[in-house]
């Protein structure tokens, strides 16, 4: 694999493979990467709901079939900012769409005026070869008293491209499956929607049943 410069990256962008929605401005492309600008839909982890016994605690469990919203979304407008609170951790999405063809994959780094403030950006990492969409960024404030202003628009993180040896070949109706993901769904975002197998593989670890998962799919 290898790593793509900016020439490379504006020669995928005008071929259209690469693209970004909204379009990138000439702050963002750097010599080997793309910056991305923080948007306006946040999420907030909820504490605790309310059900028939009265206020309960909210525990998450991902494999729990009473499905819950475990988030609260805020969605900002132009202008408004979002006060990050001494430790606290929440979600944000960039403000660009991104799409991301078949023979590339990325790989997503906090930019280093991020930490300088206090914040971690916590990234998996790897976005699929083929993705479509927003991403969801995890940012944590890692000051014990200090609150930090979050400006929608402003850069945060940034991402690389790298260029496979070969073109990833999609499987039939197979889908990643944060295409196209509704950032104000904050459930939806969680617990995506799966495939019939990824489900039962769900359903074999909840249970415990992880020789049966191996036997079944081999």
């Amino acid at each position: 694999m290898s790593i793509l410069n900016s020439d490379q990256i504006k020669e995928y962008i005008k071929k259209g493979k690469i693209s970004f929605d909204p379009t990138l401005d000439k702050f963002q492309i750097k010599p080997h990467a793309v910056d991305l600008r923080m948007g306006f839909v946040f999420l907030i982890p909820k504490q605790w709901y309310i059900d028939k016994t009265g206020r309960r605690s909210l525990n998450i469990d991902h494999f729990d079939v009473n499905k819950k919203e475990y988030f609260d979304v805020i969605e900002l407008k132009q202008g408004q900012t979002f006060d990050l609170l001494p430790e606290e951790y929440v979600i944000v999405s960039t403000l660009e769409k991104i799409k991301i063809p078949n023979d590339l994959m990325s790989i997503l780094y906090p930019r280093s005026s991020t930490n300088r403030k206090g914040l971690s950006v916590d990234l998996t990492g790897i976005i699929d070869a083929g993705y479509e969409g927003s991403l969801m960024i995890p940012i944590r404030n890692n000051t014990k008293s200090q609150v930090v202003k979050l400006y929608p628009g402003e850069r945060f993180c940034q991402i690389v491209f790298e260029r496979l040896d070969e073109s990833l070949k999609k499987s039939p109706g197979k889908e990643n499956r944060y295409h196209k993901v509704d950032f104000k769904k904050a459930f939806t975002i969680v617990n995506s929607t799966k495939s019939k197998e990824e489900e039962l593989e769900k359903e074999y670890v909840s249970k415990g049943k992880i020789d049966l998962l191996k036997k079944k799919f081999k």
